[in-house]
């Protein structure tokens, strides 16, 4: 017994629409990964935040220590070990910086995918719907928001 393919219409791009349940399937794990896109973002800016706090608070007792040692005339080995101390500081915290770029990097994704899911829900399921016509986010214009690809020590002030 052959199936009848049902006759389809092409949209307003000139294309088929996809199969319901494939637009609806692909439409679901786009939105899956904008979620755990999401998460991420979350868990790298609390991990950003916890570790900024404890270089900070590090930096605050080096300090202190620096300001003991140099009261009581201890020698100057000290002191080039506690400037050692600061500058491996300094190069965690520009490392650190690998957060921004991460995040922005996550939020450019997240928006791509966006716009996908919402093109395929309009492309799949028509423009409009019970609540009125549909809303596509325009993708990100430029195509990545991070041009560094490496981090360098560089000159850091910490706080």
């Amino acid at each position: 017994m052959e199936h009848a393919t049902p006759e389809v219409q092409p949209t307003q791009t000139g294309q088929a629409p996809a199969p319901l349940m494939l637009a609806a399937d692909l439409q679901d794990h786009l939105l899956m990964a904008t979620n755990d896109l999401d998460r991420l973002h979350t868990l790298l800016a609390d991990a950003c935040d916890t570790l900024m706090q404890r270089f900070y608070n590090a930096t605050e007792q080096i300090h202190a220590l620096m300001d003991a040692h140099s009261s009581q005339g201890d020698d100057k080995r000290d002191s080039a070990a506690y400037q050692s101390l600061m500058q491996q500081l300094g190069g965690a915290v520009t490392a650190l910086q690998f957060q921004d770029m991460a995040s922005q990097l996550i939020v450019h994704t997240n928006h791509r995918l966006r716009s996908c899911v919402d093109t395929l829900a309009r492309e799949a399921f028509g423009d409009d719907d019970e609540d009125g016509a549909s809303v596509v986010e325009a993708p990100p214009q430029r195509p990545n928001p991070v041009t560094q690809a490496e981090m360098d020590a560089g000159s850091v002030e910490l706080f």
